[in-house]
């Protein structure tokens, strides 16, 4: 019992005692079902749930979300059933728990199959209840921090899927927090040697660059005091896997990456971000380019926060990010900040996205033909970036970066997708296979006897847009099928007529 004493404690703090009470029955089952097990560390087994839940409980989860986090390898490890599950705490719990549990003991073809279906699985178990992912990404959190224990080959195969798939979509879903932790663990993994050379010239680099912080700080407070403006100021440390991306997509040297000096102004309300914002390029000189206001039109995942580049003293660069407390709770958490699951009937811009991400996820599952193609979509729409551009009567449409005509085509509907034949950008005509670019006025040029063309694979980025694609070419090459076979037969049956011939005996 000494272990959910630490755990009790903490959910104690912001859940009523009989609730308290159930997340204790539930560890009391888990503890007896993975009795006699352990770790590949040496611990016994239910380190791992109580660890999971703990940072569940960090989130301030509800006690159904707790208790199925205890239990999520009761069903896959240990004799319980579902059905036992849910007799003892309800259906709900036992969805919960079934939804985490991984792959059915079900016969593959290969490893790569396996791994795609539960992926497709996990997904549809998300779209059901979105607190499915959250244990799960608290899951994949707990074992990436005990990796050690592993076989290096098993390591890096962990790790690259952490990167690839739990990392994404922590950040898809507004976590921060675990999206760094995952991210930073992930290439701790992946890439040792490099993580190691890393994180010691970035010590070094820090060491360095403190005084001048501090400086920058102290005149960001000054000028935000001389507006009445109430604030906190506090510099912000880029991740080690940040700056390893930046390193190595930009091809810039690591000073080129560390030299940029970033702050984060945390502020009481929309209003006040806005004239810290004045305040700030009436400080330092900003960089024209190198505004984006996404309070005005959050990010996919509900983010929202002013940024703005400007030239610091003596030229150094700097980053400033300026947010309400209450964005800056959103942009750690995500769909978990403020937690009120199915008691808000709007909830959070966080959740409402989540839910529209999910929606589109089910709309894909649907169309995908296999497992493969459902990954390789959700992989496609996992994309960190975006770009916002404009119907022509002034409807933003989020796209991923890179985005092409064809996809906003099929962003806007699939019809118009389907018979697009042209496209004119800011009423100018455009390649369809050009890459659009951030607030543009999009037109799409449709005619009813246009279909889609295979080449259109080819340069595509958008899920939805390959999916719908795909969809197409599928049916057409079955109708194509069926065409040419009906002319076989004919001939075949030379001077006998198709019609002649009893349903009776072409049945049998």
């Amino acid at each position: 019992m000494y272990l959910f004493e630490g755990l009790k404690q903490k959910i104690a703090e912001y859940l009523p005692p009989e609730r308290v009470q159930l997340v204790q029955e539930a560890f009391v089952l888990a503890h007896e079902a993975h009795d006699g097990q352990m770790r590949s560390s040496g611990d016994p087994y239910i380190t791992h749930p109580v660890a999971v839940t703990s940072i569940l409980a960090d989130m301030h989860l509800d006690h159904e979300t707790l208790m199925a986090a205890l239990l999520h390898d009761v069903i896959e490890d240990t004799h319980y059933s579902q059905e036992d599950l849910a007799e003892a705490f309800g259906d709900t719990v036992a969805d919960l728990v079934e939804g985490v549990s991984k792959l059915d003991k079900i016969a593959f073809s290969s490893k790569q199959e396996a791994q795609a279906e539960n992926f497709r699985k996990m997904m549809m178990a998300m779209v059901q209840d979105i607190r499915v992912i959250l244990i799960k990404l608290a899951d994949r959190t707990h074992n990436m921090r005990t990796l050690g224990s592993l076989r290096p080959d098993k390591r890096r195969r962990i790790a690259l899927e952490t990167l690839e798939i739990y990392s994404p979509i922590a950040h898809r879903l507004g976590i921060h927090d675990i999206k760094n932790e995952l991210e930073d663990l992930g290439f701790q993994a992946m890439y040792p040697m490099r993580h190691r050379a890393l994180k010691s010239a970035v010590k070094q680099a820090r060491g360095n660059r403190k005084e001048i912080i501090e400086n920058i700080r102290q005149e960001l407070s000054t000028r935000l005091e001389g507006y009445n403006i109430e604030a906190t100021v506090v510099g912000r440390e880029k991740h080690l896997y940040s700056i390893y991306r930046k390193m190595k997509n930009k091809e810039k040297m690591f000073n080129e990456v560390m030299d940029i000096y970033a702050f984060r102004i945390v502020v009481n309300s929309v209003d006040d971000c806005y004239r810290s914002l004045g305040a700030m390029h009436g400080l330092y000189k900003p960089i024209e380019t190198r505004f984006k206001d996404y309070i005005a039109i959050p990010r996919t995942n509900g983010y929202q926060s002013l940024h703005t580049s400007l030239v610091g003293p003596h030229g150094i660069p700097v980053e400033v990010q300026i947010r309400t407390q209450a964005m800056d709770q959103m942009a750690d958490k995500g769909v978990a900040a403020h937690w009120m699951y199915k008691e808000s009937s709007d909830g959070t811009t966080a959740q409402l996205r989540a839910r529209k991400w999910m929606q589109s996820l089910l709309e894909l599952q649907q169309s995908a033909s296999s497992s493969f193609e459902f990954i390789e979509s959700v992989k496609t729409d996992l994309f960190p970036d975006e770009i916002y551009v404009f119907t022509p009567d002034g409807r933003i449409i989020e796209l991923p970066a890179g985005a092409t005509a064809v996809d906003f085509a099929y962003a806007v509907h699939s019809d118009i997708g389907n018979t697009c034949v042209g496209v004119r950008v800011e009423r100018r005509n455009y390649s369809l296979s050009k890459p659009l670019q951030n607030g543009q006025t999009v037109e799409i040029i449709t005619s009813p006897r246009a279909k889609p063309n295979a080449n259109w694979l080819n340069f595509v980025v958008s899920a939805r847009a390959r999916t719908r694609i795909r969809q197409y070419l599928r049916k057409q090459r079955s109708q194509e099928a069926l065409t040419m076979g009906n002319r076989l037969l004919r001939h075949a049956l030379g001077a006998v007529k198709l019609d002649d011939i009893s349903q009776e005996s072409v049945d049998r």
